[in-house]
């Protein structure tokens, strides 16, 4: 395994690329403040090179992502597309309905199934599950869940996971996901099918929206993907075969952020445990 080259910014990477497919939360901000220089770097980018599809495993559609980054003062000037994990769940959803579903998540995701004509239903009446994350993720535990979903497979249901994360920053603060659930729910032996990070369905339509801004079809070989997740951003890359920047001061930061900076060792180790390569590695997205 090639040990990821440490990179100054992403203009020392730019030449080499002409579409950049970068994750959201984690990279370009915490769920509570925007990274003004990785912004400005990824503006930088659309404006010397070529599209920034911002692919996130967030469970809601593109319309109440964009409110959120603009909410945070995210330029709009930063991307050129956005597709999410919702998106990407809506077609499995779809393919279901009219269910009925037991739905697990906050209020806050309602978004996810406007349309569909899928029905609703408690644990006991339910076809399957839909899983956006916990009901309440400030204080919720996936083993919360446990009691209920072992009785959801004890009856074969299958869970839907909305958004794979299974852990994101909200301020300085690491809150569950999604797929703290689904992961808890596989482990009882019951189903899972996702569509978002590091699942083929999501790359399919950022990799689709990015040749139609381009106008052309895409040489993989110079598509770069920017992520902070092992297991989703760098292994969605990896099973792509697109090259990826490793962003260590998201999630993984207290394991590979020191004292003087980045520590490259500690990011191969990381890398190693879970069989995974990144391509460049960087402490934070700066041009």
């Amino acid at each position: 395994m090639t040990a990821p080259k440490l990179a100054a910014g992403l203009s020392q990477l730019s030449a080499d690329y002409d579409v950049l497919l970068c994750d959201v939360w984690g990279v370009i901000h915490n769920g509570r403040e925007r990274f003004p220089a990785a912004c400005a770097a990824l503006a930088r980018f659309r404006a010397e090179r070529g599209p920034v599809v911002l692919i996130s495993n967030s469970p809601r559609p593109m319309g109440p992502v964009i409110e959120q980054l603009d909410g945070l003062g995210v330029p709009r000037e930063a991307w050129s597309h956005i597709v999410t994990s919702g998106d990407a769940t809506r077609l499995l959803l779809a393919q279901r309905a009219p269910g009925p579903a037991w739905l697990i998540g906050p209020e806050r995701d309602a978004p996810l199934y406007e349309g569909l004509g899928l029905e609703t239903a408690d644990l006991e009446h339910a076809a399957f599950i839909s899983v956006t994350g916990p009901y309440d993720d400030e204080n919720d535990e996936p083993g919360d869940y446990r009691d209920r979903f072992c009785r959801g497979v004890e009856r074969g249901l299958e869970l839907i996971c909305a958004n794979p994360d299974i852990v994101v920053q909200r301020g300085e603060k690491l809150i569950y996901c999604g797929g703290a659930l689904a992961q808890l729910y596989e482990s009882l032996g019951g189903r899972v099918t996702m569509a978002g990070k590091p699942y083929p369905a999501i790359y399919e339509l950022s990799l689709a929206k990015a040749a139609e801004a381009v106008g052309r079809p895409l040489d993989p070989r110079r598509v770069l993907c920017i992520g902070d997740g092992l297991p989703t951003d760098i292994r969605g890359a990896n099973a792509r075969g697109l090259d990826v920047l490793f962003v260590a001061s998201g999630i993984h930061g207290a394991e590979t952020i020191g004292p003087d900076g980045l520590n490259v060792p500690a990011v191969e180790d990381l890398l190693r445990q879970d069989g995974l390569s990144a391509a460049y590695a960087i402490a934070d997205l700066v041009w």
